[in-house]
């Protein structure tokens, strides 16, 4: 039987290949978003986190082989190729042929580069929390090329095509996943201070 690994085996598969703060952080976001999104498609959300937490399992050591690099890493370790085709999709277009399919694979490629503009417009807040970022203030961040340049918007788009869903819907939802890892992300606001 083919291996799938449970969270913490990603976690630890994750950090072997990840010593990059940023990167550990943005794979939490994508697990928190994946696992949020995944109680919304009536999904397993242990499975959807997993796939989140290892979608750039390559990215600080091969980034110039991303996507395939993933694939013979997890091959070598006998993954599930389900759980491979599900990590490898979210490159579609950029790194990667596999175009996203399942629901789990167009919701990875979509809040992908979501999380990334979501994090760095709560940086932006005097609170430096997602907690208190509204719908309408990412809106505005999103519209502004400059802001964050390097998240593809495109990409995002893409994706809510995909996935059959308006912009809206998905950022609203994006956000209101990362709120349940906040802490983890350094997001959650200042400590109190009394």
């Amino acid at each position: 039987m083919s291996w799938q690994p449970n969270r913490e085996q990603a976690w630890d598969l994750l950090i072997r290949y990840n010593s990059n703060e940023a990167l550990q952080r943005h794979a939490l976001a994508v697990e928190g978003v994946m696992r949020h999104f995944a109680g919304l498609f009536d999904e397993d959300p242990d499975l959807w986190g997993v796939i989140g937490l290892l979608h750039d399992l390559d990215y600080e050591q091969f980034p110039k082989s991303h996507c395939s690099k993933t694939r013979e890493i997890l091959q070598d370790l006998d993954t599930d190729p389900v759980w491979i085709r599900a990590i490898i999709s979210h490159g579609y277009g950029i790194c990667s042929d596999v175009r996203p399919e399942s629901d789990l694979e167009k919701v990875l490629f979509t809040i992908d580069e979501l999380t990334g503009l979501i994090q760095a417009a709560a940086l932006m807040r005097p609170s430096r929390s997602v907690m208190d970022l509204e719908l309408k203030s990412l809106k505005k961040k999103f519209k502004t090329p400059s802001f964050a340049a390097g998240v593809n918007r495109d990409v995002i788009r893409q994706g809510c095509e995909m996935m059959n869903w308006e912009l809206d819907r998905v950022m609203q939802e994006t956000i209101l996943g990362m709120r349940q890892v906040a802490p983890a992300l350094g997001l959650d606001g200042p400590a109190d201070v009394t």
